[in-house]
């Protein structure tokens, strides 16, 4: 009987899966009963197509074998079986999925899921075996095989017998070492726990011979092991269970062991609902986003489940986008098993659905605002962003969902606040939410817009996410109340006094101001007196819907067409500076002189702004000749 080779790239995966690529060997008995699991679902998938086929469920079952002496552990099912060129075929190619192939045979869509796969699950076995023996008779055929590897140097199959129809997967266990105890894979306590642990919702019975003690017979002190056999498995997932009786550390646990994600969930949702449409749900808001959220790989989505068994593994209609960060299931009795991704987005039960998961959703983030505000701002520091692009994304159509969820740091609170927080405390002669953008929180502490602002005694909202002013400008409004950048050319603050001070300051440099926007051209839209500056010399503000940030933003972006984008620039100058002295003199009697200011003055209201001047060696070259 000839050895045949494994391919070269499942060679070397399995090379690295026998020197553990996992850190916890223990997985590898999850994924033989998920695998078990699926040969089961293969035999009820067919009944549901063939009526000549009766799935009567007592007759199917996972049975784990010990033998202690011999080193043995067998995960034994009564499922579909493989045939000689199947067992070849998903069990030669490392990662190549039987299950997944039954699928396509059978359903015409991939997008069907079931728990485990013959793949690179399967082949955890040999992290704790250095032999792995599968016996195989499949369903409706009298012959038997046997695959047998002990590693990377190949597999044999040969003729074998077996009574029932299923597979025995039979592990040869490690020897103990001195960085491991393999023997706890031959403990029967210990594969107990490890089947309570992950596969305690498996929806077919898992037995084991569990060794009991009893008094022997005709004796009132002595005591005799008696072997009894079990199903170990409570058979009713999670979502089923009654929320009462579980405990964090088991929705913590259910959310490691379906990989939703490696940090710890700040909080879970249980739904269970009876109604127009029946489901339950287990949802989690995560600690911290996965490597990939913000990019283009990133895929949204739910497990869908019907009647417990998955038929989505990522179903994206059941989250809105500005949700997405949430991970978790739903499993309800109202949807087939043959429901297809495109019957699925016009599925009228599972439009419902979704829309109360959004509203659970929605529900849980408003309590922990309110009643966890450290958790909260964690979770909003993560997944912050997500929210601003949904309001921004919709064209503001889902604020009522998100603006209350908002936060931004606050120039008088030192410390993130809400819309609603921010409006409780308005002076009551304010018109508008004041906001600056800028790259940091320290850059915008020293923007010189904000002195007038701030000399009022108004509070700022510093927007330093590069979607804020996006999301803003599609909000307009929150409560009634306006929002205005401490940068936009009206500010709705009237002037101390009467006015004539500052009207009398713009008119008397009309002049001059007329020239410096001569001298620069189409680089500024204006030259005028500010009314905002107190101690800055100068600044720049803007006019219209485009703001200089959101020029800042755009230009950023790798798209050829955003380098034209332009904010309507006006160069405001302090006429209390000192500055309008040597500005005067030159329109009076130097114009060049006068040229060389007002373009130092431009691109150092540029470089306050973070905007890169126009020509940086000619900006160097005029600081110079004031020099000498």
């Amino acid at each position: 009987m000839a050895k045949k080779q494994f391919q070269a790239e499942s060679k070397r995966l399995l090379d690295l899966m026998i020197n553990s690529v996992y850190t916890h060997r223990e997985i590898f008995l999850r994924e033989l009963i998920s695998n078990a699991s699926d040969a089961i679902d293969k035999i009820y998938y067919k009944t549901l197509t063939d009526d000549s086929l009766v799935f009567e469920r007592e007759n199917y079952y996972i049975k784990i074998f010990i033998d202690k002496e011999k080193r043995l552990l067998k995960i034994s099912d009564t499922g579909i079986g493989m045939t000689r060129e199947e067992l070849d075929d998903n069990l030669g190619i490392i990662a190549k999925s039987g299950s997944m192939l039954f699928k396509r045979e059978n359903e015409g869509d991939s997008d069907y899921d079931i728990i485990g796969q013959f793949g690179v699950g399967f082949y955890s076995a040999f992290m704790v075996a250095d032999t792995v023996t599968v016996v195989s008779k499949a369903f409706g055929s009298e012959e038997t095989h046997v695959w047998e590897s002990s590693g990377s140097e190949g597999y044999t199959i040969k003729s074998g017998e077996k009574e029932l129809t299923g597979t025995d997967v039979i592990l040869r266990i490690k020897d103990n070492t001195e960085e491991e105890n393999f023997d706890d894979y031959l403990d029967e306590y210990r594969l107990r726990s490890i089947i309570k642990k992950y596969s305690d919702f498996i929806r077919y019975p898992i037995k084991m011979d569990i060794t009991k003690r009893k008094l022997k017979e005709g004796s009132e002190s002595e005591y005799e092991d008696y072997t009894e056999e079990q199903i170990v498995n409570s058979m009713v997932p999670l979502w089923k269970k009654n929320k009462n009786e579980l405990t964090e550390e088991d929705y913590h646990n259910f959310y490691t062991e379906k990989h939703y994600g490696f940090d710890k969930p700040i909080r879970h949702i249980h739904v269970s609902v009876d109604g127009a449409v029946s489901y339950n749900a287990i949802l989690f808001i995560p600690e911290s986003p996965p490597f990939d959220f913000y990019t283009k790989d990133y895929e949204k989505g739910l497990e869908l489940y019907a009647n417990s068994v998955m038929i989505m593994s990522k179903c994206a209609d059941l989250l809105p986008d500005y949700f997405s960060f949430v991970k978790g299931m739903v499993d309800s009795e109202d949807l087939s098993l043959n429901i297809s991704r495109e019957m699925l987005q016009h599925d009228r039960q599972l439009k419902l659905i979704a829309r109360n998961i959004k509203t659970k959703i929605k529900s849980e983030l408003d309590t922990l605002l309110k009643n966890d505000r450290d958790k909260y701002e964690i979770f909003f520091k993560s997944f912050g962003r997500q929210l601003k692009y949904g309001i921004y994304s919709d064209f503001g159509m889902n604020k009522d969902d998100l603006q209350d969820l908002l936060l931004f740091y606050s120039s008088t609170q030192q410390k993130m606040v809400t819309l609603e927080e921010y409006l409780s405390r308005m002076p009551e002669e304010q018109k508008y939410i004041y906001y600056a953008a800028g790259e940091s929180v320290e850059k915008i502490d020293k923007l010189p817009q904000t002195e007038l602002v701030a000399d009022k005694g108004y509070e700022v909202l510093y927007f330093t996410d590069d979607i804020d002013e996006f999301a803003i400008k599609m909000l307009r409004e929150y409560k009634d109340k306006e929002f205005k950048s401490v940068s936009s050319g009206d500010l709705g603050i009237e002037p101390e006094g009467d006015g004539k001070k500052e009207d009398a300051g713009q008119e008397g440099y009309q002049e001059l101001f007329a020239e410096m926007k001569n001298i620069l051209g189409e680089k500024v839209s204006n030259v005028r007196a500010s009314k905002r500056l107190k101690n800055h010399p100068v600044c720049i503000s803007s006019e219209g819907e485009l703001t200089i940030e959101m020029e800042k933003v755009l230009r950023s972006m790798p798209m050829p067409h955003n380098q034209d984008v332009k904010a309507e620039k006006i160069l405001e100058i302090n006429v209390s500076h000192e500055v309008m002295t040597p500005l005067k003199k030159a329109y009076d009697e130097d114009k060049e002189k006068l040229a060389l200011y007002t373009n130092l003055l431009y691109n150092q209201a540029l470089l306050i702004e973070g905007l890169p001047v126009d020509d940086p060696l000619d900006f160097t070259n005029s600081i110079c000749k004031i020099m000498v």
